[in-house]
């Protein structure tokens, strides 16, 4: 597999001024590793890449791509974008930075027919070159629902794609993929990754492995040692925390919880806005689940 385990969607830190935290953002990547994550997702939707600028997306990717390699991890990058330039662009700067692989969305709220899906990846894996391509199913992200069936005609008529990260929250997806493709098939959705693990998917595209690393680890260690009772007690602790991922405010919730545990979460920008009072409860109610029944340092 190209794409095994636990492969965080890393947060962007910034600085008080407003820059790319590169300090910050190393150091969380160093413990991803250091807690058995073996990949990164750089510019994705956790890391805000709708709110880089192209020389900041360039400082991230260049950023995860030293962290990983050094740690003898691997990179993808998010090239999603609305246009098919915009993304080709967002390929290079992939590419420049020495990145593994790329991982897109379909074009952003356009859906478009089987044929220009096509046509969009195929110019996608053009600019890539040798680097492989992940599909990203999240309707709710790019108005776009890739089904089993377009997914496998994308994955027939673009060479370059060998992956798919499946985000529409139906685990039965996770076993049509399975049946219908050659494709490596990754759990996209941090509330339901228990059961995608259990339906065969090989790998999770995950938000809270940015707060819980280990835990996330050993999830699908319990999972793949048919030790599903151990599983779910584990997964309980993990699950208010992962229900917060296919909400609006994932990024607010995720850099609040990491840090509630230590880590360089930070500020959102705009037009992202700070956790309201609810919210900071629901946050510190999942982050104090996390902790509950966890080994004693």
């Amino acid at each position: 597999m190209r794409f095994p385990g636990i492969i965080p969607a890393a947060t962007t830190p910034f600085t008080a001024d407003d820059h790319v935290d590169v300090e910050a953002l190393t150091t969380n990547l160093k413990g991803l590793f250091d807690g058995g994550c073996s990949g990164v997702v750089a510019a994705g939707t956790m890391g805000e890449a709708g709110q880089l600028s192209d020389a900041e997306r360039g400082v991230v990717v260049e950023a995860c791509v030293a962290a990983a390699h050094a740690a003898d991890a691997f990179v993808l990058v998010g090239v999603s974008a609305g246009s098919t330039a915009a993304a080709v662009a967002n390929v290079r700067i992939a590419v420049d930075a020495g990145a593994d692989a790329v991982m897109c969305l379909p074009p952003l709220h356009y859906p478009g027919t089987l044929a220009e899906l096509v046509a969009f990846y195929r110019a996608v894996d053009a600019a890539a070159g040798a680097l492989p391509i992940m599909l990203y199913n999240n309707p709710g992200a790019s108005g776009v629902d890739l089904a089993p069936e377009v997914v496998a005609a994308i994955a027939a008529a673009v060479e370059g794609v060998v992956a798919v990260k499946e985000c529409s929250g139906d685990a039965r997806r996770i076993a049509a993929l399975i049946d219908d493709t050659d494709l490596e098939i990754l759990v996209g959705g941090d509330d339901w990754a228990l059961e995608g693990f259990a339906a065969g998917a090989g790998g999770w595209v995950s938000g809270v492995a940015n707060v819980a690393p280990s835990e996330c680890v050993e999830l699908l260690r319990l999972v793949e040692a048919g030790a599903l009772a151990e599983a779910r007690t584990l997964y309980a602790r993990l699950l208010p925390l992962a229900r917060l991922d296919m909400t609006p405010h994932l990024v607010q919730y995720f850099k609040g919880a990491m840090d509630a545990v230590g880590l360089r979460g930070g500020v959102s920008r705009g037009p992202r806005l700070p956790l309201d009072e609810p919210q900071r409860a629901i946050l510190d109610a999942a982050v104090a689940a996390l902790r509950a029944g966890a080994p004693v340092a």
